[in-house]
């Protein structure tokens, strides 16, 4: 089998000729790669295309209609209003626990936030001094007792003898002065014996007297034994001076609470008016708020509150407000109130930082809308945007209670309409939007 022999490219070329070169034909450019330039000059413009189209249903609403804006809802429901602020525990009272003698503390048996009962020692100063000059009084009260059992038992029986005595002397004095007048008369003696026997008759007289006389102050309402009763009772005044000294030296709680400062340690010098400790007594406990005073119109005592201590944000517990202060704070422009707390929980600790929600005022099926929503509220001409459609539109309301999140509306909503936050940001009256209702405020 034979293959034919291609003609060589120079066979297939034309004869050469003396006259001008003739034109080179262009080849014409394959159909493929026409189609792959189109591709590539209109590709650019049909994904723009592509894409513009797959945005239609996006961008279509937002061009018709308007952003896509929360808004809240108004709500048909029972309504509380509640003024809430915040404040601390407080005792009614605190006790300052300090001395009321120069001294040394020897011992402070108690710590700083601990439970004591009454009577408890709580500083221990040294007692020495106080001590023997408690004895020394002790001794003077003997001494005045003894002093009055020697009048009793002695002086006045030696008194009572002595009277006796002067009275048997008068007598013989008395019988020898008559015998002697008689014999006077007689003639037997003269008028100078006579003059002697008088005088012992006077003598007499004045020695019972005399012995009358102190008789009579060692009786309980003479002279010597008032003298002694009134030593005695000097002498007790001052005993009881120095014992009531001696118990300054052991300071105790006044009333049963909790220790809730704590200023002396062993070996410390103490002396009157520096506070050593701090008690906060047992019993009612109370809760001291500061309300703005805007909200004291609301306020009466006897109202109900619920309160929540910070440290246990989950766990409330019922209080009562008995107490509002009739000054103002001028730089707070607040209210002090106090509650009490009459089943205070356990954990409740002094000086506390607590939530408080006094109830003040409750509507049945009340129209709410939330504070966030209404405009001007303050000044007096509250409004709200009101989603009408697809647009929002201004609408006046009237407002009565306020509660924390909400409001009541009186007038000028119902429940089930739109309103637009007026925190939302480039929405005005006559904007465009979609509103997408939120959660309603609890």
């Amino acid at each position: 089998m034979y293959r034919t022999a291609s003609p060589s490219p120079l066979e297939l070329a034309p004869p050469a000729s003396s006259g001008p070169a003739p034109a080179l034909a262009v080849a014409p450019v394959p159909a493929r790669h026409r189609v792959r330039e189109a591709l590539r000059r209109y590709g650019l413009f049909a994904l723009l295309a592509v894409f513009g189209i797959a945005l239609i249903p996006w961008g279509a609403p937002r061009l018709l209609y308007g952003p896509r804006i929360d808004v809240d809802p108004v709500i048909r429901r029972d309504f509380v209003q509640s003024v809430v602020a915040s404040g601390h525990v407080e005792a009614p009272h605190r006790v300052s626990i300090g001395t009321q003698v120069v001294g040394t503390a020897r011992s402070v048996p108690v710590q700083e936030g601990q439970v004591v009962r009454e009577g408890q020692v709580l500083v221990a100063l040294d007692s020495a001094e106080l001590e023997a000059t408690a004895a020394q009084a002790d001794a003077a009260v003997l001494q005045a007792q003894a002093r009055i059992r020697q009048l009793r038992e002695v002086q006045a029986p030696i008194a009572e003898q002595a009277m006796r005595q002067a009275r048997i002397n008068l007598a013989n004095a008395q019988a020898q002065q008559r015998r002697n007048a008689e014999l006077a008369r007689q003639g037997f003696i003269g008028q100078a014996a006579l003059d002697d026997f008088d005088k012992v008759v006077s003598l007499a007289q004045a020695q019972l007297i005399s012995a009358t006389s102190q008789l009579a102050t060692t009786r309980a309402d003479g002279s010597d034994y008032a003298v002694a009763a009134t030593a005695l009772a000097q002498a007790r005044a001052s005993a009881q001076a120095a014992h009531a000294r001696l118990s300054y030296a052991s300071i105790v709680a006044p009333v049963a609470g909790t220790l809730i400062d704590r200023a002396v340690e062993p070996g410390d010098v103490v002396q009157p008016g520096k506070a050593l400790m701090v008690l906060s007594p047992s019993g009612a406990t109370q809760l001291v708020v500061q309300i703005d005073e805007k909200n004291l119109q609301l306020l009466a005592p006897g109202q109900a509150a619920l309160v929540s201590a910070d440290a246990y944000a989950d766990q409330r517990f019922a209080a009562m407000l008995v107490y509002i202060n009739p000054g103002v704070d001028v730089q707070r422009g607040s209210v002090e109130v106090k509650l009490d707390v009459p089943q205070p929980p356990a954990y409740l600790r002094q000086d506390m930082t607590v939530s408080v929600d006094i109830q003040v005022a409750s509507r049945h099926d009340a129209v709410l809308v939330p504070t966030q929503s209404v405009r001007q509220a303050e000044r007096g001409q509250p409004w709200v945007l009101k989603v009408d459609g697809h647009r929002a539109r201004r609408q006046p309301i009237r407002l009565g209670m306020r509660s924390g999140s909400m409001s009541e509306v009186l007038e000028g909503l119902q429940p089930g309409d739109l309103v637009v936050p007026a925190a939302a940001n480039g929405i005005v009256e006559g904007s465009r939007l979609r509103g997408v209702p939120a959660r309603p405020a609890p």
